[in-house]
């Protein structure tokens, strides 16, 4: 990866885990308030009702003049009974002092309730029951979470490492065939300016324009105009532009004209037939679509090959002998910077450009191609 796909990739898996951490430590807290307060409530109501019980006892024992029996509690409970005179008549008090009022409390890791249910039968006041219970509870609570937490983390790094790299897949494929374009780009336009230096220094030095020159200088020029008008459609085209109704059988002559010196550079023989047939599109859309069909199919066929093109019933026909295209890039061709070949170069952006104007202007388009022998183009107007 480059700096900026560095950067891309490194922002967004620190986004990515940073807004899941928040996420996970909000959720964790929520849940651990949750638990703790469902524990507290429930030890609340287990101290509640061994000291209802134990004061149920102790009414009862009273009442019927009988010896007040020791309860069974719990192990992690413990029980004392405070006398009217404030001292503790049986059990063990957690508390520093002596209980003036009842009530819940909390002090030195123990969860004590103060119950004056006896209402001094048996001269007893307070049934205090206290137990730690509920902050061992707490802590293994706490040590679940934080496992718990520190697993999802892990989980949600490693998810945000994946998702990241998937997030830059395409973004690298995007800057790959970027690179690709702006190599095969220049690439293209070394021909032509090669060219064109070459036939211009031979005219200087001969100081005159023989016809092969001047052919030389023509196409080169056609060249890189068509290179120029394939980026300028890429970069620039307007989805305002004004259609016109055409004679597109015309503007078919005309694309052929402008690519006979090219034809006749590979000895290219051209075969047209056509019939007037009107169609409403920009002129300079309709000359790009054909020079760009035309342009393939000359770049891709042999010399002495034969080029044939038609327009009936409304359709175009262009059919050339050349390399063809393999059956596993044929489904791909119409991409942007995708080539059906490496085979005299290209920069993968002619169909995609023919692909685009008959899909804007409704125009469907079908092909034929067998490796070896040829590929056949047929747009229906």
């Amino acid at each position: 990866m480059n700096d900026l796909e560095k950067k891309s990739f490194y922002s967004f898996l620190g986004l990515y885990i940073v807004s899941s951490f928040l996420f996970l430590m909000v959720i964790g807290y929520w849940y651990y308030i949750a638990q703790k307060n469902a524990l507290e409530n429930e030890m609340h109501y287990k101290l509640q009702h061994i000291t209802d019980v134990k004061s149920g006892d102790i009414i009862m024992s009273h009442m019927q003049g009988t010896v007040l029996k020791k309860m069974p509690v719990p192990k992690d409970v413990t029980l004392a009974l405070i006398s009217s005179d404030g001292t503790v008549v049986d059990g063990k008090l957690i508390l520093n002092k002596i209980p003036k009022k009842a009530g819940y409390f909390h002090q030195n890791g123990y969860e004590i309730f103060v119950s004056d249910a006896p209402r001094e039968h048996l001269n007893i006041k307070y049934v205090v029951a206290q137990s730690n219970a509920l902050s061992k509870a707490l802590e293994a609570l706490l040590s679940l979470v934080v496992r718990g937490m520190a697993l999802v983390a892990l989980l949600l790094a490693i998810i945000a490492w994946v998702l990241s790299k998937l997030f830059m897949k395409p973004v690298r494929q995007k800057v790959e065939q970027i690179e690709r374009f702006i190599n095969d780009v220049t690439h293209e336009l070394n021909t032509p300016i090669t060219s064109l230096s070459m036939a211009t220094n031979q005219a200087l030095k001969a100081d005159k324009c023989t016809k092969k020159t001047l052919t030389n200088i023509s196409i080169s020029t056609k060249q890189l105009y068509d290179i120029y008008s394939s980026l300028t459609y890429l970069n620039f085209s307007d989805n305002k532009v004004i259609a016109e109704a055409l004679d597109i059988s015309e503007v078919l002559k005309q694309s052929i004209h402008y690519y006979a010196p090219l034809c006749e550079s590979k000895r290219i023989k051209v075969e047209v037939e056509t019939e007037p047939t009107m169609f409403t599109i920009p002129q300079a859309q309709l000359k790009l679509l054909y020079g760009n069909l035309i342009g393939n199919a000359i770049k891709y066929s042999p010399a002495n090959s034969t080029l044939r093109l038609s327009i009936k019933e409304g359709v175009f026909s262009i059919q050339d002998e050349g390399i063809g295209i393999e059956e596993f890039n044929q489904k791909e061709i119409f991409k942007k910077f995708k080539r059906g070949t490496e085979y005299s170069g290209g920069f993968g952006v002619g169909l995609s450009i023919v692909k685009s104007i008959c899909d804007r202007y409704g125009i469907n388009i079908t092909f034929v191609s067998v490796p070896n022998e040829g590929t056949e183009f047929k747009l229906y107007f």
